[in-house]
């Protein structure tokens, strides 16, 4: 039996989200509520029913849960008042603007026994999905560097997200994205310290762009870069290991992997590169390593919805818990203050 559920906010992410829970196996849209006639009028072009008021959508009792997609200064609001409704939420990522809010969200999910949790989709993609397999495979030995990029051409959206005051910026927007995504891959490691450079070059009031690294215990290091200015992209994700190498080099393409068979190689024989003469970089000779694929994997974002579903009948643990969301936002936190001072903070892995 299908779930009732209702979308709050009908913009990009708002018309995304009714789109597959149109399509859904698991649950079934009652409306949705906006704020700009606009939306109202395009939702009922499109055969949805939009609520006068969000008091009249949050008193349906045929919606079990809500989907916030609204800008992100009002997550939290939103979020509160569903609650204390008796709604089951999911918010749009970010899940609000900072940690002391995700605190007052989780004594409100806590307190009323409704469920709460962030859409985080990324989760499916197929290039992480690959990454996170080799991370636990083994195959790189131990992996010392993780490096995870998005960029683009474009600036930032000429909406609410090049605006402070609305929670604007790549870091809330993309960052968080990635931050997450990293930290499903390495859950075997604590975060010692961070160090992050926020880019102003297309949007001086919030970042359009960072260079996030993330120094975990051992060694590990992972680097996470936005980019809203880059004309030519770097490879989506790179990874090495004290064994090999792996790549992803864009969205929906395999991850190639190079692994080291024999350390030995007596027979290199020096290249000329440029100007000069190399034995150091020279190519490895094939019998001393081992090179395979990984096609891209299936992957299902509906999985998202079908999980939530269960969760709310009791059937199931939800995959993006409070203490994920917590730590992610942590990192952000900790990113924005590493910005601000100009240099590495140390992080409490232990909270």
């Amino acid at each position: 039996q299908k779930t009732g559920c209702a979308v709050i906010g009908y913009g990009g992410m708002g018309g995304w989200h009714t789109r597959y829970i149109l399509e859904s196996d698991v649950a079934y849209l009652c409306g949705i509520y906006d704020i700009n006639p606009v939306k109202v009028e395009l939702a009922k072009t499109n055969g949805i029913r939009a609520y006068a008021t969000l008091e009249e959508l949050l008193a349906d009792d045929e919606i079990k849960f809500v989907t916030i997609a609204t800008p992100n200064e009002v997550h939290a609001e939103i979020a509160i008042k569903a609650l204390r409704a008796g709604k089951h939420v999911i918010s749009e990522k970010p899940v609000c603007l900072s940690c002391k809010e995700l605190e007052e969200i989780i004594a409100a999910s806590v307190r009323t026994g409704k469920l709460f949790t962030t859409h985080q989709n990324r989760r499916w993609d197929a290039d992480f999905l690959l990454m996170k397999q080799v991370y636990e495979s083994g195959d790189l030995g131990e992996v010392t560097n993780i490096e995870s990029r998005v960029q683009g051409s474009h600036g930032i959206p000429g909406d609410w997200r090049g605006k402070k005051e609305h929670g604007g910026g790549m870091m809330l927007d993309w960052g968080v994205h990635l931050i997450d995504q990293t930290l499903q891959m390495v859950k075997d490691k604590r975060i010692e310290r961070i160090y992050c450079r926020c880019d102003h070059i297309t949007n001086y009031v919030v970042d359009d762009g960072f260079k996030l690294d993330i120094y975990f215990e051992g060694g590990l290091t992972a680097r996470i870069e936005v980019g809203t200015s880059n004309f030519i992209s770097m490879p989506r994700h790179y990874m090495t290991g004290t064994n090999g190498s792996a790549i992803v080099r864009d969205w929906g393409k395999d991850c190639e992997v190079v692994c080291c068979k024999n350390w030995e190689d007596k027979d290199v024989v020096p290249v000329v590169t440029a100007a000069g003469l190399t034995k150091t970089m020279a190519p490895r000779n094939k019998d001393t390593i081992s090179e395979y694929t990984i096609p891209s994997p299936a992957s299902d974002v509906h999985d998202f919805y079908r999980n939530y579903c269960l969760a709310v009948d009791g059937k199931a643990e939800q995959i993006v818990t409070h203490a994920e969301l917590m730590r992610v936002m942590r990192v952000m936190e900790a990113a924005f203050a590493s910005d601000e001072a100009g240099k590495p903070v140390e992080f409490d892995d232990s909270i």
